[in-house]
């Protein structure tokens, strides 16, 4: 497969996850639809299915990897050139921000509509974000978990597994880390998902971002380097 179609994939599919699962969170979540919204578990599954379809659709050009942390970990693993790593990331990044603007666009037509702080489902801790972690809880949540978002990968990846239930086993794990952490920071464990709504709704969710890289790539770096450890690939 070429690289420019990797690089496509990988931007389509980051799209997709930011419109689907933000969207839900947005336009759909907790005061949207309904008298109280699709709720915790409705923006949790958004997020997980959302990895799930595209795992089927971009999976057998890229490998659907859509996060960062994901590229870079594989990198580290040896299973991504430092080359497709770049521009996995780079593509990533694009699709997201793309994704965060469209759902912008989309959500400013609704009757009231308000920016506020933390927009557009921006990832965020502190005195009037949801569940009003501190810092310390953000970073800790923000690192585990995608250390065992990772874990999970490099399982059903591995060689020995079974690659037509892998998209499922991905996306159903996003969905479940999404339902612990979504009160604590509202989930990134995808710096590429955090970018595109902090870099439209600015303000805190802008300031804040940094921990959204930091921590995802952290604990994406610890589960490549103990892998080996689990996983016989």
């Amino acid at each position: 497969m070429s690289a420019t179609k990797k690089y496509l994939a990988e931007g389509l599919g980051t799209f997709a996850l930011v419109l689907f699962g933000c969207g839900a969170a947005t336009i759909a979540g907790i005061s949207g639809v309904g008298p109280a919204g699709i709720g915790l578990l409705g923006i949790s599954l958004a997020f997980g299915l959302a990895v799930v379809v595209m795992a089927y659709t971009i999976g057998p050009v890229s490998g659907c990897h859509i996060n960062p942390a994901i590229s870079i970990a594989m990198m580290v693993a040896g299973k991504l050139s430092g080359k497709d790593t770049i521009g996995y990331v780079i593509a990533q990044c694009l699709g997201a921000v793309i994704g965060a603007g469209a759902l912008y666009l989309i959500a400013s037509g609704g009757a009231g509509f308000s920016m506020g702080e933390w927009a557009l489902g921006s990832n965020g801790w502190g005195d009037g974000y949801l569940g009003g972690y501190d810092m310390k809880s953000a970073f800790i949540a923000e690192f585990v978990f995608t250390f065992l978002f990772l874990m999970v990968i490099f399982g059903t990846t591995a060689k020995n597994a079974s690659p037509a239930m892998a998209g499922l086993a991905i996306g159903l794990s996003l969905a479940l880390i999404h339902l612990v952490v979504i009160p604590i920071t509202g989930t990134s464990v995808n710096p590429a998902r955090s970018l595109g709504p902090a870099l439209f709704a600015g303000g805190m969710a802008l300031q804040q971002l940094w921990l959204f890289i930091v921590a995802p790539i952290a604990g994406g770096l610890l589960a490549a380097l103990v892998r080996k450890v689990f996983i016989d690939d």
